[in-house]
Formats: C-alpha cells, structure tokens, sequence
C-alpha cells in the first residue's frame, strides 16, 4: 500500500510550526513524531479511503471517541490503546490541528526519547 503525499502533506503543513517533528515510515503509512514519541500517521487503505491516526493517549481515548468523527484503531486484530482515527472527509483544516492539538499536548507531557 503506498503512503499518500496528499495525506502527509496536509498532515506536514499543520506540524511545520512545531520543533522536534520527525517522520518514519510504519503501520502501512507515514508517522509523525515529537521528541521520539509518536503523534498521528496517515495513510490511504485499500477501501480508497484516506485516514488519519492520532494518539490522543489512554487518559484522553475515551473522550476522543464521542467524536462522532473518531474510531478506535485495530491493527490486524489488535486495538490500539490511546490511538483514535479519523477519515480525511471528516478532517478538514479546523478538525485536523484540533486533533494534533491533543496529540502535541500528550506527547509533551512523555520523556524525550533518543
């Protein structure tokens, strides 16, 4: 499945404010890091839609999920805890940094990794 420009650029342009991001590839997508610690990834799925991934983290999933907007993340068969996606139809500009907003708040709050 190939990683999406589109997705990451969006996703590029609403982080390109902040210090300390850095990229990897994994989970069949793109990734974003602060500090080391993982923030959101997207990538575009077999079905043809694009998806975002944000970790919002355990303390913050509940909440996120009464977002109407918000899923729970399984990859393969396994959930993901603290980890909530939203479909790129349903993540306009506003949407997109409020959910990155929530992920840059849970990963300041982690220890710097090298």
């Amino acid at each position: 499945m190939p990683v999406d420009e589109i997705l990451n650029a969006r996703m590029r342009d609403a982080l390109s404010a902040h210090v300390g991001i850095s990229e990897k590839r994994m989970m069949g997508g793109l990734c974003f890091f602060l500090n080391g610690s993982m923030l959101c990834g997207a990538r575009r799925h077999q079905d043809g839609v694009g998806r975002f991934m944000f970790r919002v983290g355990k303390v913050n999933e509940p909440a996120a999920l009464q977002d109407p907007t918000a899923h729970a993340v399984v990859h393969g068969t396994r959930k993901l805890g603290g980890f909530v996606r939203v479909d790129e139809a349903d993540c306009k500009v506003a949407a997109l940094l409020q959910w990155l907003h929530l992920c840059l708040e849970h990963a300041a709050a982690l220890p710097k990794k090298d």
